[in-house]
């Protein structure tokens, strides 16, 4: 099984690294591409440095990955899902892994993830996909994250591979928290928070700028994927991507052309 392995933080994440050691551990066929730069809060962007029509790409080694094919890319991690996608880093992958992410993708505010719209990216195109974030902006306990993303991998490769490709647009979005591995509670599934881990708030147009400023949810929802991270449980939440619905009415439309 092919892997494409991709993050937001950049090729010199540490994140990056763990989740392909995780990934080739579990038997995958592993390629990473991953931005050459920082490329956080990105989204399900499609951008990328071209010259002449051609994508950017440096060859990469990671350490103690040496066999692994590996390439820093001048784009943002949906470019590069999208540009996986189409082979062109080796071949069609079977699965886009995401990440592992520095800091929290929790609630609805995932929308603007860059690891999440990568892994979307992959998902939209009918391919098993997951995201995997260390919930802290200072993450320290990597090694945490990597024994909760090798469980969580295992887990989800079972389950695909019984249940088919017949969950398409649906990305498995995992949040570790940045504890010591015997303070994790275990897996938990969670829901997402109405919006993130952060209370917005804006005031009103002045000349020049408008004043926003953030501060930390004071409770979240008991089963929301903010509380029980923050209460020592490793989330998994399915997150549906680009579908569409028949929950809503759309009524009579108008009649004749135009």
């Amino acid at each position: 099984m092919r892997a494409l392995i991709t993050n937001d933080d950049g090729i010199d994440s540490p994140g990056v690294r763990i989740l392909a050691q995780v990934a080739v551990a579990a038997g995958l066929d592993v390629t990473v591409a991953a931005p050459n730069g920082e490329r956080s809060g990105t989204s399900a962007m499609m951008s990328a440095l071209e010259a002449g029509g051609r994508l950017l790409v440096e060859e990469r080694k990671l350490d103690g990955l040496e066999d692994v094919p590996t390439v820093a890319v001048q784009a943002t991690p949906a470019m590069i899902a999208f540009i996986g996608l189409h082979g062109g880093f080796g071949g069609r992958p079977d699965i886009v892994l995401a990440g592992i992410n520095r800091g929290p993708n929790l609630g609805r505010a995932i929308l603007h993830s860059g690891t999440v719209g990568a892994a979307l990216t992959g998902a939209s195109a009918g391919l098993p996909a997951m995201a995997f974030s260390l919930a802290a902006d200072a993450s320290v306990h990597w090694d945490t994250a990597e024994t909760v993303t090798a469980r969580a991998l295992e887990w989800f490769l079972g389950r695909t591979e019984s249940l088919g490709h017949t969950v398409p647009s649906v990305v498995i979005n995992v949040n570790v928290p940045d504890r010591p591995q015997a303070q994790v509670r275990g897996l938990r599934a969670a829901r997402l928070e109405s919006y993130g881990a952060a209370k917005v708030t804006v005031g009103e147009l002045h000349e020049g700028y408008v004043p926003v400023s953030f501060a930390q949810i004071g409770q979240g929802s008991p089963d929301s994927d903010w509380t029980l991270v923050r209460d020592g449980w490793a989330t998994v939440t399915a997150v549906h991507g680009i579908g569409e619905t028949t929950e809503v009415d759309l009524g009579t439309l108008p009649a004749g052309g135009f």
